[in-house]
C-alpha cells in the first residue's frame, strides 16, 4: 500500500483555507428570490386566518404562501432509505401548528429587507390549544399531537398516534427478570440525556432554479442528496425525474443535514413561480426549528454474580420525538443495539424495551452517535455504578465482561465480532492516562481534587442489508481517472479517503484520481453519508469498481498487444504481454480508447453489506474539581480507537478529536431549554454554550487496529463512535472525586455542589 494508511492532505484543503467560493451561499445566483418562513409563536394551535394583503403590497415581494397554497400530501423529512421507518406526518405548511417555530407562511421577495418588512405585516389569528410539553407524560395524554386521518407509516414499529406513540417494541433473550433476580450485585437506575444541537458552522441552506428542460434543480448543503430528491418529489406531488439535486461543499453536518430541514421552502417557491430562490437559515432558526439530538430517559438494570460476571442486562428507553417522528423509530433502537452487545456476549439474559412519543416541541433528528450516544451514557454510567457497589476498579469489571474478538453478539443482529481490539483499547487508555496511579482521585490539599473516569463504546459501520453505495470510475485522456461518488463529503475527507483506496487498487498516485461530488443526475446512487458508512461501504464499492476497471484496461491493452486478456497483466502504468514481455502504456491505451475502439474503459459497481462490523474505543479522562464551587476543569482526555485499518491517520485523528469535543459539550454544557409555553430559550450561542478549545484540556488520540475482513483494506468506521465516551467518563470522574452520581446531563457545577451538599 502506498496511499492507504498514509496521512495524505485533503483534496479540497487549499480551496478551503484560501477562502474559495465553494459553499452553497457562495455559488447561489445573485438574482435569487430570498425566502424566509414566518413561524408560529404557539406550541400548539389551529390557524384561523392569515392576513397577507398588506404584506403583498411591499415592493419586491414575489409571493406569500400559506397552508391553503401548498400540496396536501404528507411526507417525512428523515433522510432514510425507502421505505422509511419514520412516519409520513408532515405537510409543507399545515393549519395545525405543533411547536413554537413551526412554519406558518413562506415569504419570497427580491431581497432580505423587503421580505422581513412583509413578514412583520402578516397578521395571524390562532385558536390556541393545550400543548404536550413533558415527554414523560405524553403517552395517553388527553392532547393528541397528530389527530389527522392521513397520517401513515410505511413500516410500522408499534405506532399508535392516538396515544402519541411514534414507535414501541421489545426484544429479549433468555428470561431477564428471572436471571436479574438471581444476581448478587444489581443496579437499577434511570438516566436522562437532553436534546443537543449539532451547531455546525454552516447553517441549513439551499437554492433552487428551473433549468432549460423545465426541471427543478436544487443545490443544497445536505448529507443525503438522493433522499432530498425523494422527499421533494413526494412533497411537491411530482416525479423524481423532475428534480435534480446537487451537493456543493458542506460546512459541517454532524447528522443535522441527514434531515431535509430547509430545502422544501425555496423548492416550492421556484416550483410555483418558476424563479430561482434561496433560503439561508439564521443561527436562531437553526437553534429553534431544526433537528437536534433526541432527549431520552433510559432505565438501566444490570445484574452480576459474586465473581463480577454480568448475567443480565435490561434497558428501557423513552425518547422524545418532538412534534414530528423524524428519525425516532431508527434512533431509539441504537440506544440498545449499540450498548447491550458490549457486555452480553456471555450473559444469560438481556431485554430491551423502547418507546418514542410525540410532544409539542421541536422535532428531533439525527446527530452524530444517533441514539448510541444516549444509550452509552446510561449503560456506561450504570457499569461504573455497579463497580462502585462491588467496590472494584471499573476497568477491572470491564476487563471481565467486555466483548472480545470472536464473540457472538446476539444483541447485535446476531453478528460475530470478527475484528475487535476493545480489550487492547482499554489497556492502552489506562496506560496513557496512568490509571493505576491516579484512580480514583488525589486530594491536592487546596480544596481541589483530581480524579479519573473511564468509559468504552461501540458503534456500527453501516445499516446492514439496507444501505448501498456505488462508485463509477473512468479513464480519461492521457490516463488519469475520473471518480464519481454518491457519498457526501461534509468535511470528513471522504473524497480523499476514497481516492486513496482507488489509488492503491489501480496502482497509481492519489493525485491521478479526480473525485467529483454528488449530482443526482450524474453520480451513482448512494444512500448518503450517515450511519458511519462511507469508508466501510463506499470504500468496498471503490475496490469492486477498480477490480472491474482493471479487467477492462487489461483487455484493451491485450487487444492492442495482439494477445488474450489472460496472457496480459496491468501494473498501473502499462499492460504487459506476459509471453513476450512487450508492453503498452496506460496513456496510449486511454488515448486509443477515444478513437476507433470498442473498449469502454469505465466501471460502476454497487456494494451493500449483510453485516455492520462495530468499531470500538476506550476513553479515559482526568479532571480537576473545586470542592467548594463544583467547578470542573478537564486536564487530560485520552481516546484509543479500533476502527480496523486506519486509511488516513491524520483525518482519523481529526475525526476523533472533533467527536470528543462534541461529546464534552454534551457532557458539560449543552442543553436545549424550553419555557413553560414551549418556547425554546436556547436560540443563540449566547444561551447555548458549545465548548471552545479552552474548555477541553489536552486531548490525545491513539489507535489499536484490528483487521475487518469485510472492509476495504480491513477498515471499519470511525465517524460516530468517537462522540460516545466523554459523557459517561466525565460522570465517572465526578463520582470518583465527590461520590456524587450525576445521572442527568449536562454535568454542571450546580449539580456537583448540590449533590455534595445533599450527601
Amino acid at each position: 500500500m502506498n496511499a492507504v494508511n498514509a496521512s495524505i492532505r485533503k483534496k479540497d484543503a487549499m480551496a478551503l483555507v484560501t477562502g474559495k467560493p465553494v459553499y452553497t451561499d457562495d455559488i447561489a445566483p445573485k438574482d435569487c428570490l430570498v425566502v424566509k418562513v414566518l413561524r408560529s409563536t404557539h406550541a400548539h394551535a389551529m390557524i384561523k386566518e392569515v392576513k397577507i394583503d398588506a404584506a403583498l403590497k411591499v415592493p419586491g415581494i414575489e409571493c406569500i404562501l400559506t397552508y391553503e397554497d401548498v400540496p396536501k400530501t404528507r411526507f417525512t423529512i428523515a433522510g432514510q432509505t425507502y421505505p422509511e421507518l419514520s412516519p409520513y406526518d408532515r405537510l409543507i405548511l399545515e393549519q395545525r401548528v405543533r411547536f413554537v417555530g413551526d412554519g406558518v407562511a413562506i415569504i419570497a421577495g427580491k431581497d432580505e429587507s423587503s421580505v422581513l418588512k412583509a413578514m412583520k405585516l402578516i397578521k395571524v389569528s390562532y385558536e390556541i390549544l393545550e400543548p404536550v410539553l413533558d415527554f414523560t407524560k405524553a403517552k395517553d395524554h388527553k392532547v393528541v399531537v397528530h389527530p389527522e386521518e392521513d397520517w401513515k407509516v410505511l413500516i410500522p414499529l408499534g405506532p399508535d398516534k392516538n396515544r402519541n406513540i411514534v414507535c414501541h417494541g421489545t426484544e429479549e433473550q433468555g428470561n431477564f427478570e428471572e436471571e436479574y433476580a438471581k444476581c448478587k450485585y444489581v443496579i437499577d437506575e434511570t438516566y436522562h440525556t437532553k436534546a443537543n444541537q449539532q451547531a455546525m458552522m454552516e447553517t441549513f441552506r439551499a437554492y433552487t432554479y428551473m433549468d432549460a428542460y423545465g426541471r427543478l434543480n436544487v443545490v443544497a448543503s445536505t448529507q443525503v442528496p438522493f433522499h432530498v430528491r425523494k422527499t421533494l418529489a413526494t412533497a411537491l406531488e411530482t416525479k423524481k425525474s423532475n428534480i435534480r439535486v446537487v451537493k456543493p461543499r458542506i460546512g459541517g453536518g454532524f447528522g443535522a443535514k441527514q434531515t431535509v430541514v430547509a430545502e422544501i421552502y425555496p423548492a416550492i417557491v421556484t416550483w410555483l413561480t418558476g424563479k430561482p430562490a434561496k433560503i439561508i437559515f439564521t443561527r436562531e432558526e437553526s437553534q429553534i426549528a431544526s433537528s437536534p439530538r433526541h432527549e431520552m430517559q433510559i432505565r438501566v438494570r444490570i445484574g452480576a454474580d459474586e465473581k463480577g460476571k454480568i448475567q443480565a442486562m435490561g434497558i428501557n428507553t423513552l425518547s422524545n420525538a418532538g412534534a414530528f417522528g423524524d428519525h425516532t423509530p431508527t434512533t431509539i433502537g441504537l440506544s440498545g443495539t449499540k450498548t447491550l452487545p458490549i457486555y452480553t456476549s456471555n450473559a444469560k439474559a438481556y431485554k430491551f424495551e423502547y418507546e418514542g412519543v410525540y410532544t409539542n416541541q421541536m422535532a428531533a433528528g439525527a446527530y452524530r452517535g444517533y441514539g448510541a450516544t444516549q444509550g452509552l451514557f446510561a449503560v456506561e454510567s450504570a457499569i461504573n455504578e455497579l463497580a462502585a457497589k462491588m467496590n472494584i476498579d471499573p476497568t477491572i469489571l470491564r476487563e471481565k465482561n467486555i466483548v472480545k474478538e470472536g464473540d457472538f453478539m446476539s444483541a447485535y443482529h446476531g453478528e460475530t465480532a470478527n475484528s475487535c481490539a476493545l480489550d487492547r483499547c482499554l489497556e492502552k487508555a489506562k496506560e496513557m492516562i496512568d490509571w493505576d496511579n491516579k484512580y480514583p482521585c488525589k486530594d491536592l490539599g487546596n480544596g481541589k481534587v483530581r480524579s479519573v473516569g473511564i468509559a468504552v463504546a461501540m458503534q456500527g459501520s453501516c445499516i446492514n442489508d439496507v444501505d448501498v453505495a456505488s462508485v463509477s470510475i473512468k479513464i480519461s485522456d492521457d490516463g488519469f481517472y475520473n471518480m464519481n461518488i454518491g457519498a457526501t463529503d461534509m468535511g470528513t475527507g471522504c473524497d480523499t479517503i476514497l481516492a486513496q483506496i482507488a489509488a492503491d487498487c489501480l496502482d497509481t498516485d492519489v493525485n491521478n484520481i479526480i473525485v467529483s461530488g454528488v449530482d443526482t443526475d450524474i453520480s451513482p446512487y448512494d444512500s448518503g453519508s450517515y450511519a458511519s458508512s462511507t469508508t466501510y461501504l463506499t470504500g468496498m464499492a471503490t475496490i469492486k469498481t477498480c477490480e472491474e476497471l482493471r479487467e477492462k484496461i487489461t483487455a484493451a491493452g491485450a487487444d492492442m498487444l495482439g494477445c488474450k486478456p489472460e496472457e496480459a497483466e496491468f501494473d498501473g502504468n502499462s499492460v504487459i504481454n506476459l509471453t513476450n514481455h512487450k508492453s503498452i502504456s496506460l496513456i496510449d491505451i486511454a488515448n486509443n480508447s477515444m478513437c476507433g475502439s470498442n473498449h469502454t474503459l469505465e466501471a460502476c459497481v454497487k456494494h451493500t453489506s449483510p453485516v455492520s462490523p462495530p468499531p470500538y474505543m476506550a476513553g479515559a479522562v482526568e479532571v480537576e474539581i473545586d470542592k467548594e464551587t463544583g467547578h470542573l476543569d478537564i486536564i487530560d482526555y485520552v481516546a484509543v480507537v479500533d476502527c480496523g485499518t486506519v486509511i488516513n491517520p491524520n483525518l482519523a485523528r481529526v475525526q476523533t478529536e472533533g467527536g470528543l469535543v462534541q461529546g464534552i459539550g454534551m457532557a458539560l454544557y449543552e442543553d436545549v431549554v424550553y419555557g413553560k409555553d414551549g418556547t425554546c430559550y436556547s436560540n443563540s450561542f449566547m444561551q447555548y454554550k458549545i465548548p471552545s478549545r479552552l474548555d477541553v484540556g489536552q486531548i490525545r488520540v491513539a489507535f489499536e487496529s484490528s483487521y475487518e475482513p469485510t472492509g476495504p483494506f480491513g477498515a471499519k468506521s470511525i465517524g460516530e463512535l468517537v462522540i460516545n465516551t466523554p459523557s459517561p467518563a466525565l460522570a465517572n470522574a465526578v463520582y470518583n472525586a465527590t461520590r456524587v452520581n450525576v445521572r442527568t446531563l449536562p454535568i454542571t457545577s450546580e449539580k456537583i455542589i448540590m449533590g455534595m451538599l445533599n450527601k
